[in-house]
């Protein structure tokens, strides 16, 4: 992939994907149901389209997967949907800008574990990138401003930083799933990520329906085909015509569209401190990339 040139349809397709992810922060603050109902419905339309998609086009083989195969794509897809719930919640707790940063923390967690879990070594230009990711997700936190964000700001730290890891978790469970293609995993991972949401939601009472109005169905719509389905088949029918390079430089679209919105629509605010430490996170998570794929 690497000698590739970059195909203009397939960077267009990529760019549209990343900048619909970017927006769903927004959409989030809009919808008046659970993180986990909201999950639920990303997983199961979203699921459902990319099912649809690779039917219609015949991209699908139908060939048996081995159980092993098949049981790490449920476990994943399971986390996947703690992932989506936790930064949903996220959202709920702190800005968004804040959570897609704490997000934006996974490049730095499977950095930090690939050398116990892969016996990857840890160069020094990645420990250096690890210690700038640190430093600048304290001062996203707001600790080193006294504390004035609150304790709702810290619980929201904390669930974006525990999405991070969901995140993070997949990326490493996905190192063990081989032989099958981008759409069908990611189809039976979507709908697990859905499924898994159905006995907590039974559990915690989370099928919440009041509030919701037209406004809140079209908008849960549009999350779960538009930011999941759609936004997916755009972002792998982009792959074949991209360089590597290119695809991981072009992922950071999403999180700079988050904090774009994050200030100038819903008027969030990010302290100097806050702008220094994104600058960080992203900086480190860029510099990463980079080497990864030289």
């Amino acid at each position: 992939m690497g000698d590739k040139t970059n195909d203009r349809r397939s960077v267009i397709m990529i760019v549209a994907s990343m900048l619909i992810f970017g927006t769903i922060g927004l959409f989030r603050r809009y919808i008046p149901c659970s993180s986990a109902f909201l999950a639920f419905v990303r997983g199961i339309l979203g699921g459902l389209l990319l099912l649809a998609f690779t039917r219609i086009n015949k991209m699908s083989t139908g060939e048996k997967l081995p159980r092993q195969t098949v049981t790490w794509l449920a476990v994943s897809g399971a986390v996947i949907g703690i992932n989506w719930m936790l930064l949903f919640e996220a959202y709920n707790h702190t800005t968004v800008a804040v959570a897609t940063l704490c997000y934006y923390m996974q490049p730095t967690i499977v950095m930090l574990v690939s050398p116990l879990l892969f016996r990857e070594k840890l160069t020094k230009r990645k420990a250096i990138c690890a210690v700038i990711a640190v430093i600048g997700m304290v001062l996203v936190s707001g600790v080193t401003e006294g504390g004035g964000n609150g304790a709702g700001n810290l619980k929201g730290v904390l669930l974006g930083l525990g999405a991070a890891v969901c995140y993070a978790s997949v990326i490493i469970m996905n190192k063990k799933i081989t032989g099958v293609d981008a759409y069908r995993k990611t189809t039976i991972q979507l709908l697990c990520a859905g499924l898994v949401m159905v006995p907590y939601m039974l559990l915690t009472g989370g099928i919440d329906g009041a509030g919701f109005n037209t406004t809140a169905v079209i908008l849960l719509l549009v999350v779960g085909v538009i930011h999941t389905g759609f936004a997916y088949v755009l972002y792998f029918g982009s792959m074949d015509g991209l360089k590597a390079q290119s695809i991981a430089m072009l992922s950071y679209i999403d999180p700079v569209t988050a904090l774009l919105l994050s200030a100038l629509v819903l008027r969030e605010p990010l302290s100097a401190a806050g702008v220094v430490g994104a600058i960080m996170i992203l900086f480190s998570a860029i510099l990463a990339e980079k080497r990864i794929n030289e």
